[in-house]
């Protein structure tokens, strides 16, 4: 058995140990893969979660239903408004801190309600070698990271995903709209669309790889 097969068995142990599980999911590579492997090993007893958002484009949105009802996962949408956050806005270095804390609680109040016994994130190996002060949060909420303690590295979460037919296995890396913003550039509701609309027509036009950067009147693409 080659090593990412062993990653890949140690991960269904991992899921099936949690017996329920509500998934984080954002539609990305990462997530999508973590709600595969949990609804293949758990069923029913996986859930996708999926929050609603200013910095959260409405094709992603779009993109991840598709590709929960495409695995056969329930999802659940909760509403988020990071904007509301006191201190968002100001955009500061510890922004993504205040962004997942306010997710995770809102997970935190499903999975209670749903009886369920935890919380997962797709956080990878490759999570640990950056600058990511969501993950600050992730340990106060008690999220498992169950990708990461498998030892799945990004390179090893595409591999999977294509051996497993899921068409994200090739996608761009995503991050929020948020981070379209250097720090300490106040994010607003109007600034957040004119990222979106102007990443809409390069996706409209073909490209697969791409990021706009907001600098007051200058797009950075």
């Amino acid at each position: 058995m080659d090593l990412l097969q062993n990653k890949y068995e140690k991960l269904k142990g991992i899921i099936s140990e949690m017996e329920s599980l509500l998934v984080a999911f954002s539609g990305g590579v990462d997530s999508t893969l973590l709600l595969k492997v949990a609804h293949d090993v758990l069923g029913d007893r996986a859930c996708a979660i999926t929050a609603t958002s200013p910095t959260y484009p409405d094709s992603e949105f779009q993109a991840a239903s598709e590709l929960a009802a495409r695995i056969g996962a329930r999802q659940i949408v909760v509403e988020s408004n990071e904007l509301e956050i006191p201190g968002f806005s100001a955009n500061p270095k510890d922004r993504c801190y205040h962004c997942k804390r306010e997710l995770f609680q809102l997970c935190a109040v499903k999975t209670v309600e749903m009886g369920y016994n935890a919380i997962a994130d797709g956080s990878t190996v490759d999570d640990l070698n950056d600058y990511r002060p969501g993950r600050k949060a992730l340990a106060e909420l008690n999220v498992r990271s169950p990708l990461l303690e498998a030892g799945l590295a990004k390179a090893d979460v595409r591999a999977l995903s294509r051996e497993l037919g899921l068409t994200t296995w090739n996608k761009q890396a995503y991050a929020c709209l948020a981070s379209r913003f250097p720090y300490g550039v106040e994010i607003t509701a109007e600034r957040l669309a004119m990222v979106e609309k102007c990443e809409e027509f390069l996706r409209d036009s073909g490209l697969t790889t791409y990021r706009v950067r907001y600098h007051g009147e200058t797009a950075r693409i």
